[in-house]
């Protein structure tokens, strides 16, 4: 039985079809609790679920992205933005930085997206969820040093993350040790 959808990728061309999925999964998390899609923050998150999957990633990875010197680096930039066309109603996508996350054991999922918001919607976003709103399929993250509501559905093995513009560019630098490289 085969527990993960695509672990472990083994080459560009699985890597490509792991990133389509997880766009297209991130943007029905997102129709699903809003009614609507929220502008795309750029960032493309994939997990790993084995070693020598996360060593291979990080090898083309390297392939695909600027270097950086920055030891706490977690998102790098993409030498070619990831474009991905309009499919029905989902609007075009430009990634422009990529995460490999190391293994974890705990998690099922293939990937994640970032939305944003303009930070007056968030704050009203996350104060309704903390005052007891209840919107499908969304929940304040509730990791400290992230500011993000989390977008999940038990049935859906990808999640998306909403936050500020800001918020999301914070995100492509290790914030504390909570953070999985």
């Amino acid at each position: 039985m085969k527990l993960y959808r695509f672990s472990p990728i083994k080459n560009k061309s699985e890597l490509w079809e792991a990133i389509k999925h997880i766009h297209f999964e991130c943007h029905k998390l997102c129709k699903q609790s809003f009614g609507h899609y929220l502008p795309n923050a750029g960032n493309m998150g994939i997990f790993c679920h084995y070693d020598d999957e996360y060593e291979r990633l990080i090898e083309i990875r390297k392939e695909l992205t600027e270097q950086s010197d920055n030891s706490n680096q977690k998102y790098f930039q993409l030498y070619e933005p990831i474009i991905i066309p309009t499919r029905k109603d989902v609007p075009e996508t430009t990634y422009t930085y990529l995460y490999i996350r190391k293994p974890d054991p705990y998690r099922h999922h293939v990937g994640d997206v970032d939305f944003y918001l303009e930070p007056e919607k968030y704050m009203e976003l996350k104060q309704s969820l903390l005052a007891g709103k209840k919107i499908n399929g969304a929940r304040v993250f509730e990791r400290t040093d992230l500011d993000m509501v989390e977008l999940y559905n038990p049935d859906i093995d990808a999640l998306a993350y909403v936050s500020t513009k800001q918020m999301a560019e914070k995100v492509r630098v290790k914030l504390s040790d909570a953070t999985k490289l």
